[in-house]
Order: C-alpha cells, then structure tokens, then sequence
C-alpha cells in the first residue's frame, strides 16, 4: 500500500519545498484512526486568485484542521503538497452536469439525492485528473485541490409551487459521497475544492468544514438543525461560521460516529500495515449500510 500512495503524482507535479510533510506529521501516532489527505496547488494561478489562497493559507488551514479532528480522536496525515502547472482553461469548473435536476420532492434531502445523484462534468473531471491520478489507493486518499472558481446550483423554493434555480461560487466544495454516490469516478471521490481562504474571519475553518463533509459525508446541520444547504451559525463544524464541534449521538445528528466509520479511515499496525474501515455498501449514500443505526431518519422526523 506505502508504494501505490507514493506513486499518487501526477506527471510533472513535484513537491513543494516551502512544505515541511514531516513536520506537519510529526505528532502522529500508529495506531489512531486517521485520515490521509493530499494537497494540490497549481502554480500557475492568476496573479489576483493567489491572494485568495496561497500555499502559507493552505497549511494553515490544514494545521487548523488537524487539530478540529484530533479533538474527536482521528488524526489528519499530509501526504504531500504538489505544486505543478495546470491547463488555464480548467481554473473554473461547474461542480454538476448541465442535465436538468428537478427541486426536491416530497422525501428529505438525502433521500432526493439518492434518487437523483449529481454528476461530474467533463471540465471538473478533466482538471481533477490533471491533479489525482488514477493509482490504487487514490480512492481512499482525501484530496484537496485549488482552482480560481467552482460553482455549485441548487434550487431554493420561494413559495408552495414556486421554485428558482441558484448558483454560487463556492469557497470550498467537497464533492460529497451523500450527493453523487458512485456517479463520481472511484479515484476522484475524495476530492475537495478550494477557491478562497480569505473571504471572511472564520476561513481558517473552510478546509476542516469541506473535510467534515467528506468523512462526515453529511450537509450543513448540527443538532436539531436538518440538513440545508446554506446556514450561518457558530454551533458547529458543518455550518458557515466559528463553530467546530463534532457531536455524538443522536442529540448530534451522529457526528461523531459517522466520523468513525468513514472509509477514509485506518489504523495502522505494528508491522506498517493498514487496517482500513469496510467500504461503502450502497454507493456511499447518506443512509449506506455502514451507518446503521447511526444515521436520522429525516422523513419521520419532520412527519
């Protein structure tokens, strides 16, 4: 497994000196769950996107980040930062396909999505690839990417019969297993996108909140909050705002044991090797079978 995790580079991409790995990774320890994640800076960025994110705010936001999940006992390991250079014509990506989405039915959010998962577009596929490579273990490596935008739609319903479609750009987006299941290829499912680490005085927090989405694989909600696609509050890790707290049990929305099951966690033995959490079942899915148990039943709640 250590050589096909090293071999996740792709060709031209090489490390970037300013980033000490082995000082980032300097505190872990064999045998706490943990997360490998991998960063990707093109270094051929616009001149004013790089004041947006910059390699210093990258590391920062992982050093931040690290420390969000080593207080719900999993460790975050940086297995590498590469820099390299990126076709221009791929900075800017849509998140979904252009096939039309119809607003949510008459189910919860999860279950809608299930039914009628997102999908990559080519341009986001192309630059993913010219980043991730298609190596064995890249599926189970959460990997962080820049780009200069990434926007995201969704519809918002304005009255009973009344529904309009809404498009952001996005400062992080995570591509989540909840939203496209297995319509995302098995070696890009762990990636995230970065586009701005300055837009606000809690962006120090946008790379463990897109993270949280990824392991978590849950939306923004906390509590007894259901799940939204945009909400402002400093309650919890999964909302725009200061709050990082990963909670456990039901009262948490199973925060913390979600967490625990992800697949993108291991273990590591005695002799080096890695004991992984079981796989998806179901594609990934809000309520995959790894989450029996441990997941909200959204519909009977809000019966």
């Amino acid at each position: 497994m250590t050589d096909s995790l090293d071999a996740v580079r792709p060709n031209g991409w090489l490390n970037a000196p300013s980033v000490d790995v082995d000082q980032i990774n300097s505190d872990l320890e064999p045998a706490t769950p943990t997360v490998d994640v991998a960063m990707y800076y093109p270094d051929n960025l616009d001149k004013a996107h790089r004041e947006k994110v910059n390699i210093d705010l990258m590391v920062h936001g992982f050093r931040e980040a690290k420390k969000v999940f080593a207080n719900n006992g999993v460790q975050l390991k940086l297995v590498f930062f590469k820099t390299g250079h990126l076709d221009t014509r791929l900075f800017s990506i849509n998140s979904t396909g252009s096939e039309s989405h119809l607003p949510r039915g008459f189910a919860n959010m999860y279950v809608e999505a299930e039914r009628h998962p997102s999908s990559l577009p080519p341009d986001a596929e192309a630059a993913f690839n010219a980043m991730v490579a298609n190596v064995p273990g890249a599926d189970r490596i959460v990997h962080i990417v820049v780009l200069q935008d990434v926007f995201m739609s969704f519809f918002e319903q304005l009255d009973f019969r009344t529904w309009q479609l809404k498009t952001i750009s996005t400062g992080g987006l995570s591509f989540p297993g909840y939203m496209y299941g297995s319509t995302m290829p098995r070696h890009l499912r762990g990636v995230i996108t970065i586009t701005d680490l300055v837009k606000g005085e809690n962006s120090w927090k946008t790379i463990a909140h897109e993270i949280g989405h990824k392991v978590l694989n849950v939306s923004h909600e906390h509590a007894d909050m259901a799940p939204q696609h945009e909400v402002n509050s400093d309650e919890g890790l999964m909302f725009y705002g200061d709050g990082a707290e990963i909670l456990a049990g039901r009262e948490g929305r199973f925060h913390h044991e979600r967490l625990h099951v992800s697949p993108y966690v291991y273990r590591t033995a005695d002799d080096g090797s890695r004991d992984w959490n079981p796989d998806y079942v179901t594609d990934g899915f809000y309520y995959d079978a790894i989450y029996d148990g441990i997941n909200i039943d959204l519909d009977a709640v809000d019966s």
